[in-house]
Order: structure tokens, then sequence, then C-alpha cells
């Protein structure tokens, strides 16, 4: 499904500064991958180049064995809306418009018919326990709920890859558990292929596999086994041999 292949980025300057080395990453259909590493690590720029919102200075990143970075803007634009899921930390949804409407606007983008929308936001409400909030407005809803009405925005239109950058991060922790367990059973039930990145071990622990990055460079990647609570802790242990300052990472929440 996704293949980073070999890939740098160096950012021009007075100074130039290497945010990523020859990083490899594989991530089959159906697979939910966390990404972490300290800050600066080079993480966000690794998802930034997957969401096409950067090109990498050598290598390559193909998407389904296509490599998106050739398209034409307007190709570019067509495919991050229909083929990617976006959910940030802070929500991005657009305060004058419902909870509906936020949901719907990649449908809109797309021409599709009032009622076909309204079907396929009712349904995605329906999975993701949000269907009573469908007509307030963000101001009205809690950053939990208003994560969820952000994720379904995201799988509205069933995208191939859905690109998470720390969606807990705004969250508190009875939130972020109910967000993460969301992701995990969308991942589950509908094979939504995900990448996630995260400071919080919590929200990690929820991955297949947790692949981490220090100073641009691949460090170690551990996957999941049958117990979480020995996949978080395995995190957390990555992480302290790694180093990095506590600030780095979130509290630890179990």
């Amino acid at each position: 499904m996704l293949q980073v292949q070999n890939v740098s980025k160096v950012y021009e300057g007075k100074i130039a500064y290497r945010a990523l080395s020859n990083i490899d990453l594989e991530i089959e259909k159906g697979e939910f991958v966390g990404v972490m590493g300290p800050s600066g690590s080079g993480k966000t720029t690794l998802l930034n180049m997957v969401a096409t919102i950067d090109e990498p200075t050598t290598g390559d990143v193909l998407i389904e064995g296509k490599n998106p970075h050739a398209l034409s803007r307007n190709e570019l634009a067509r495919f991050r809306r229909r083929e990617l899921g976006f959910v940030f930390q802070e929500f991005n949804l657009l305060h004058t418009l419902t909870v509906e409407e936020n949901m719907v606007l990649p449908l809109t983008l797309d021409g599709k018919r009032v009622k076909e929308m309204k079907q396929q936001a009712n349904a995605i409400a329906e999975k993701l326990g949000i269907a009573d909030i469908m007509t307030k407005r963000t101001h009205e809803i809690s950053g939990g709920q208003a994560q969820r009405a952000a994720i379904a925005r995201a799988m509205i239109h069933q995208p191939k890859l859905l690109l998470a950058d720390e969606p807990t991060g705004n969250l508190d922790s009875k939130a972020s558990k109910d967000v993460m367990g969301m992701l995990s059973s969308l991942n589950k039930q509908e094979k939504a292929t995900m990448m996630l990145v995260t400071h919080d071990p919590q929200a990690a622990s929820y991955a297949d596999r947790v692949v981490f990055i220090r100073d641009g460079k691949f460090y170690s990647e551990i996957h999941h086994g049958k117990s979480r609570q020995t996949f978080f802790q395995s995190i957390i242990d990555t992480l302290s041999l790694m180093g990095g300052d506590d600030s780095d990472f979130s509290p630890v929440r179990g």
C-alpha cells in the first residue's frame, strides 16, 4: 500500500538541515502503524512526505505503486482529496458549519448529490457514535466529539490511507482512549490503512507496530503481539533507551 524508499529530506538555507536520512518504510494494506521519536526526529517530516505536503530531496514515496509527487498540481489535489484522509491535533473543523456539514466537505468538493452525502454521513456517524450531535456547531461539542467528527470527515470518502498527526494531543485521557479505540476499530472493521504520528505511548499502543525515528534516521521497530499492556511497556522501554527530553513525550497514561 505505502512504500517509502530510501527517502532523505534536506532543507536548504544558510545552513542546510538534514531532516531525514535514507528512511525505508512499508505499510501493508489494512495495517495500522505508529511513528514515534523525540521532537525534531523527523517523524512529522516523514508524515508530510506521505501526505504529499512536502517532497523528498532523494528517494521515492509510492502509494499503491504510484508516485503522487509526479502528478500535476490539479491531479495532486484530486489525489489528496480522494485517496488520503487527514486527522490533526487541532481538529481543523470549520466553526461556522454544523458537524454534519463539516463531515461532508470532501464529498461536496467532489460534487456528490445531497441525498447521497446525507446517507454516507449518517452511516459513518452511527459507527463513530456521533449521530446525536450532527446538527451542533463546533463550540457546542467536547474536544473528544470534535475529534470524532474530524475522523468522520477524514473517513467519509473511504480513503486508501488515513494519516493522523498527534490526534490525541488536545484531549484528556478518557477522550484519548475513546478516539484511539475508535481508530483501532475502524482499522479492523473497515480494513482502513493508517499511519499515526504521536508523542503519546498510550495512543501508539493501539497500532499493529511502532517505528521509532531518531535524528532523522530509522532507530527500531516493535510489533504489537497479543497484549496491548505488554506492547505499551515495550514502547515505554524503547523511548527511555532512545533518550530525549521528558517534554518530548506525553505523560504516561495507564
